[in-house]
């Protein structure tokens, strides 16, 4: 069954309402240049109103290893998320500490998946999103279209622009790497703010095994 993430979240109420969906995965960005931010100094609530069965994900981007494993260690994040140039090194020395790592990928016509091998032995899942300036959270639609030529054995989330009347088309997916869907811009109210109903909702049909 497709897990779903919803990620960009920074408000504790939010969290709340939107952890009655039922999501797999909820993402916290740590990068101060998203409009999706936590915040130099979050409020611990966005993070204890996580439900025990949500996996907590802490975003970052090029940020030093030192600094993702303190935020981690007191948020108690589940999985990190590297979104920017990290290499395989620090990659393994994050995953050494025990930690669960996504390595995002920002994908374009001319992206070769060949590249990911070298990630193989240091992260656990990978993350396609949409090549973008915004570096994620653009609502730019992924070129699924790219997935036939991916086929690497570790699984793998799928972002970009993805929206509510996508689920027909993403349970069609037949890619055996096809792990879970990353859903942030398209469901939000405002940036950070997510549309319970619209989440819920599409939860509901992804995990539906009818097409």
């Amino acid at each position: 069954m497709i897990q779903v993430k919803v990620c960009g979240m920074n408000d504790p109420l939010n969290v709340k309402a939107i952890a009655k969906a039922k999501p797999d995965f909820m993402g916290f960005i740590f990068f101060y240049g998203s409009p999706r931010y936590v915040g130099a100094a979050p409020d611990v609530a966005l993070f204890h109103n996580v439900p025990s069965g949500i996996k907590r994900i802490g975003v970052f981007l090029n940020e030093v290893n030192y600094k993702i494993l303190e935020i981690s260690l007191n948020i108690g994040l589940d999985m990190i998320q590297l979104h920017g140039e990290e290499s395989p090194e620090s990659c393994f020395q994050l995953q050494s500490s025990g930690l669960s790592i996504i390595k995002s990928f920002n994908i374009d016509h001319n992206f070769c998946f060949e590249i990911l091998k070298r990630y193989l032995p240091c992260c656990d899942y990978f993350l396609f999103d949409t090549k973008s300036e915004k570096r994620g959270g653009s609502g730019r639609k992924f070129n699924w279209e790219k997935l036939k030529a991916y086929s690497l054995d570790k699984p793998f989330f799928l972002s970009g622009g993805i929206c509510p009347e996508d689920t027909g088309v993403i349970k069609s997916l037949s890619n055996k790497g096809f792990f879970a869907v990353d859903i942030n811009s398209r469901f939000e109210i405002s940036p950070g703010i997510k549309d319970a109903d619209r989440v819920s909702t599409f939860i509901n049909e992804i995990k539906n095994d009818q097409i």
